[in-house]
């Protein structure tokens, strides 16, 4: 399970995506949306995803896959609309052991938020707002 999409995501579903008898660790993060950023009360946000993003995806998934350690890798980034308490990232690993897991998770959610081309738009409570990873 590799996907961008507008529709909710869900956790378990990505870990059931990464179930593997092999292995004893599976690891999975959800980025949730927040209501503050930066001591400024946050309403909500909404994600543009530009229409090479789940190539990225892909890409970043397979470099994690390359390690001999990971078993299986499920990665999902959400699009348009989010309130606050939704997800808008989900990436789930397994491996043979629970360090491996935690740094495979680590390095996929890191890798994604670093390169796919997604931007946020937060909206504040006061009216404002601003876009982040822009540049």
């Amino acid at each position: 399970m590799i996907t961008v999409t507008d529709q909710p995501l869900d956790v378990p579903s990505h870990e059931a995506a990464v179930a593997d008898v092999r292995a004893g660790a599976v690891v999975s993060f959800a980025g949730v949306v927040r209501d503050h950023d930066h001591g400024r009360s946050v309403e909500l946000l909404e994600y543009e995803a530009h229409p090479s993003a789940e190539a990225v995806l892909r890409e970043v998934a397979a470099e994690i896959l390359a390690d001999p350690d990971v078993y299986a890798v499920a990665v999902s980034h959400r699009y348009g609309p989010l309130k606050i308490g939704d997800i808008a990232l989900v990436a789930a690993v397994s491996t043979a052991h629970r360090a491996a897991a935690f740094t495979a998770c680590a390095r996929l959610v890191d890798e994604v938020k670093a390169r796919i081309p997604v931007w946020k738009r937060q909206v504040f409570i006061d009216g404002t707002d601003e876009w982040v990873n822009c540049a």
